[in-house]
């Protein structure tokens, strides 16, 4: 294996189990979907996933369209570069650095307090958080598909005992298990409707990712964008009909009241009374089992980006090193892991609660920069195809500017929200957003900067991993390039100097 070379081995569905994972599909609903109904709309949750599904799947036409001519590495930090900018790439790297190392330390308190909180094992939660963190680390020092094969069983299991909960509510409620009133505008916009969309928006978190493995699969301009596409329907189906069961077992009528006074054990509540309490139990560890896997899933998109920026020149370029047997950023999944220790460590030395303040702050910063990191990539998609003159209008346009609006909406809601997300009323805690939003902004200067200081390195940004846009889309020649793996020994890539005219002065 060369170096800078990434190995080529996923396939779509390996892509589709790494994304899903991502969404903890069941610890979205065991504990985020309570939490929507009793502090947000009530029987109207399913409502919102669905409006949220519509909303991603519009703004993936634009990010599968794009997907195909932009075939690199770099995601939507790469997107980003192409339709607004190296300035405000830099911005959203930041987006993405903090959201996906937020949400890996996040679900790192996770598995500490479920072990010992949720399931009794003895010992401190740091233990077994560290314990988590470096069973991730050994996986994600290898290449990505063998954490994929591991996320497909973990995943299967997930979204098997999902639909045998679906199935149990279905029999014992027949047709009342389909309340109809979850879909009703009247019901959707009932109560806090913001939280709601808020969580619905936020359990997504992750499923943008397919992009960050486009240089690990043989075929991006196909994998990609089928990937993307079945992991938006699959996680917003089984959030939308999940949920929708919920409410039905419930009964519309007493789902916010249920969900406020049982909380987080509602949907284990739930499976004891349909199907025993060894199910339950067998609910309980399936969800343990959910936050590893999105645990992992985070930690390889995290490693990636941290590659993507080292081989960029936003990081230190010993980050940007590939492993010469496995293929995979070994050095950027170390320096993830051990950046995790430290928050996770700073935690437990301040005496704090794995649940209450690790998760929640960690979940809340990770779920803002992740909404910002897709709001100004979709943003990015229109720019870049209406500069190219495309005249795919719904492909290009019209889908894209509906996700985009759902996506700015969704913004303004955690902003406004995050107190409730963050589940804190600290005055500290509730200025990181806008902490969040000055180091972009501080980010996008430096690359300002750069551009009259160092005009080689500028023009890296955002580009020195990303193949040319393909001919027969409507973007030019182009062809991959001996540079996208990796910078030259000179600290320029020759994927630099591929990039037009125009490009180089933005």
């Amino acid at each position: 294996m060369t170096a800078g070379a990434l190995s080529r081995n996923l396939s779509t569905p390996k892509i589709v189990f790494l994304v899903v994972a991502a969404a903890a599909p069941l610890v979205a609903m065991a504990g985020t979907v309570p939490l929507s109904m009793g502090a947000g709309n009530g029987a109207g949750v399913p409502g919102a996933y669905l409006v949220a599904t519509v909303t991603l799947l519009c703004f993936s036409v634009g990010y599968a369209t794009i997907a195909r001519t932009v075939t690199g590495g770099g995601g939507f930090y790469a997107y980003i570069a192409r339709g607004l900018g190296r300035p405000v790439a830099a911005a959203g790297a930041v987006f993405a650095l903090i959201a996906y190392n937020a949400l890996v330390a996040a679900l790192a308190g996770g598995i500490g307090y479920f072990l010992t909180s949720a399931a009794g094992v003895p010992g401190p939660w740091w233990a077994w958080s560290a314990a988590g963190v470096a069973v991730m680390s050994a996986l994600g020092f290898r290449s990505a598909n063998l954490s994929a094969k591991v996320l497909a069983v973990l995943m299967t299991c997930e979204v098997g005992i999902l639909f045998v909960f679906d199935v149990a509510v279905i029999a014992q409620k027949g047709m009342d298990a389909f309340a109809a009133a979850s879909f009703e505008p009247s019901t959707i916009l009932a109560g806090a409707p913001g939280v709601a969309f808020m969580f619905a928006f936020g359990s997504f978190a992750g499923y943008e990712s397919a992009a960050l493995y486009a240089e690990e699969t043989p075929n991006p301009s196909r994998t990609v964008p089928r990937a993307t596409y079945a992991a938006v329907i699959v996680i917003g189906l089984f959030y939308t009909l999940t949920s929708w069961m919920t409410v039905g077992a419930i009964g519309a009528d007493q789902a916010q009241r249920a969900a406020e006074e049982q909380g987080g054990d509602l949907f284990l509540n739930l499976a004891g009374d349909l199907l025993g309490d060894g199910m339950k139990a067998v609910f309980g560890l399936l969800v343990i089992t959910s936050v590893f896997a999105s645990l992992l899933s985070a930690h390889n998109a995290a490693g990636r980006y941290v590659f993507t920026l080292a081989r960029d020149g936003l990081a230190p370029a010993r980050l940007g090193r590939v492993h010469p047997r496995h293929g995979s950023p070994y050095t950027a999944s170390l320096a993830q892991a051990g950046f995790t220790l430290i928050v996770v460590a700073a935690f437990a030395v301040a005496g704090l609660d794995p649940y209450r303040n690790l998760v929640t702050i960690m979940s809340g910063l990770s779920t803002l920069g992740i909404v910002l990191l897709q709001a100004f990539a979709a943003v990015a998609i229109v720019a870049h195809f209406r500069r190219k003159g495309d005249r795919r209008y719904l492909r290009t346009l019209a889908a894209p500017l509906i996700g985009c609006l759902g996506l700015l909406t969704a913004t303004v809601l955690l902003l406004i929200n995050f107190d409730t997300l963050a589940d804190s009323d600290a005055l500290f805690i509730n200025s990181l957003p806008y902490a969040v939003i000055v180091l972009a902004i501080a980010a996008s200067l430096y690359a300002l900067r750069l551009r009259g200081t160092d005009p080689v390195r500028y023009a890296r940004i955002g580009h020195s991993g990303t193949d040319s846009d393909q001919s027969g889309e409507g973007d030019g020649p182009g062809g991959r390039t001996a540079g996208a793996a990796g910078a030259s020994p000179a600290g320029a890539s020759p994927a630099a100097s591929n990039i037009t005219e125009d490009e180089g002065q933005r």
